[in-house]
C-alpha cells in the first residue's frame, strides 16, 4: 500500500501516468502566488523507501511507460542520487520512456551541462517549469529569486541537454498596472528560448498567500477582469515568435477560454479566436463556477 504525503501535485498531462513522490515540498516554496506546499517542510526522501515504492507500483502497473517525479521541484535533488533513482526505474518499469519532473530556473542553474544530459540519457526528458513572467520588478514582487536572464539561461541549458520543456505562464499577475510590461517581457522569453510546450493559466489567489502577495504591491494591486485577461492572451499571443514548433494550450481549469494550437502555424487562428471570445463577451467564456485549481 502506498502511502502518499497530501497534497499531491501533477501536471494534467500526467494524470494517467506512475508518480513517485521522491521528495516532499518545494526546496524554494517562496513565491508568492503559490500556495501550493505551504503546508510542508522540503524533505528528501529515503531512496531506499523509494525503491520499495518502486516494486509496489511496477507489480501494479508493469505496463507503464511514464513516470512523474513529485513534489515541488524533484530536479533539486543531487545528481548522483536522481541517476540511482532513474536507474532502479529503468530496471523495474520495462517499458519506460520517459520521466518527468516540476523544475525551477535555480534546479537548473545548479547543474553542470554535463549533469543535465546525464539525466536526460537516463530518461529524464521532460521538464515542467513555470515561467510565470519575464518582467523584472514582477519577478520581484512575486518573490521568483530569479531574474529575467536567469530564466533564459536555465531554459536553453535544458533544451542544450535535449530535455523536452513545459512551460507555463500566469495572465493577470501583473494586476491592471503592469498588464503592459508583463506580457511584453514574457513574450520575450519564450522569443529568446526554445520551450516544447507552453500553457497560460490566470492567476488565482488562496487565502493563505494573498496577503503576502498584495503587500509587495502595497495592497494597491488591481485583479483584471475577464475581459482585460482575454485582451492580455491577445497581447501575449500577437507578440510571440517562437524560433522552433510550440504546442501552445490554455486549457487549465482556471481559464475563460480555452485555446489550442501550435505556433507558429496557429497564431493567426487563435487570435482570432480570443477576439472573437472579447466581441462576444461573457457567453463565449467558460462560466466562472466551473473554474478553479
Amino acid at each position: 500500500m502506498l502511502n502518499y504525503s497530501y497534497p499531491l501535485y501533477r501536471p494534467p498531462s500526467e494524470a494517467d501516468n506512475v508518480i513517485l513522490q521522491a521528495t516532499y515540498g518545494c526546496s524554494y516554496n517562496n513565491c508568492s502566488f503559490c500556495s501550493m506546499y505551504k503546508s510542508k517542510n522540503y524533505e528528501v526522501r529515503d531512496i531506499n523507501e523509494l525503491f520499495k515504492e518502486i516494486d509496489l507500483l511496477a507489480a501494479s502497473y508493469p505496463q507503464a511507460r511514464k513516470v512523474f517525479l513529485a513534489d515541488g521541484d524533484a530536479l533539486a535533488l543531487d545528481t548522483d542520487y536522481l541517476l540511482e533513482l532513474l536507474a532502479y526505474l529503468q530496471k523495474a518499469f520495462v517499458k519506460l520512456s520517459r520521466v518527468s519532473v516540476y523544475a525551477t530556473a535555480q534546479n537548473l542553474l545548479e547543474k553542470s551541462d554535463t549533469e543535465l544530459e546525464k539525466l536526460r540519457e537516463n530518461k529524464l526528458t521532460l521538464i515542467y517549469f513555470g515561467i510565470e513572467t519575464g518582467n523584472e520588478e514582477l519577478l520581484k514582487k512575486i518573490h521568483k529569486g530569479v531574474n529575467s536572464e536567469q530564466l533564459i539561461t536555465a531554459l536553453n541549458k535544458a533544451s542544450k541537454a535535449k530535455m523536452k520543456i513545459s512551460a507555463t505562464v500566469i495572465l493577470g499577475l501583473g494586476g491592471q498596472v503592469f498588464t503592459t510590461e508583463h506580457m511584453r517581457d514574457t513574450a520575450k522569453i519564450i522569443n529568446a528560448t526554445t520551450v516544447n510546450y507552453l500553457s497560460t493559466l490566470q492567476l488565482g489567489l488562496a487565502e493563505d498567500v494573498k496577503e503576502k502577495f498584495l503587500k509587495a504591491f502595497h495592497d494597491e494591486f488591481l485583479m483584471l477582469n475577464d475581459s482585460e485577461l482575454l485582451d492580455e492572451q491577445l497581447r501575449f499571443l500577437s507578440l510571440l515568435k517562437p524560433s522552433n514548433r510550440v504546442i501552445f494550450r490554455s486549457n487549465h481549469a482556471s481559464n475563460a477560454l480555452h485555446l489550442a494550437g501550435t505556433l507558429p502555424k496557429d497564431g493567426e487562428r487563435l487570435l482570432n479566436e480570443v477576439q472573437r471570445a472579447l466581441d462576444i463577451g461573457e457567453d463565449a467564456l467558460v462560466p466562472s463556477f466551473f473554474r478553479g485549481f
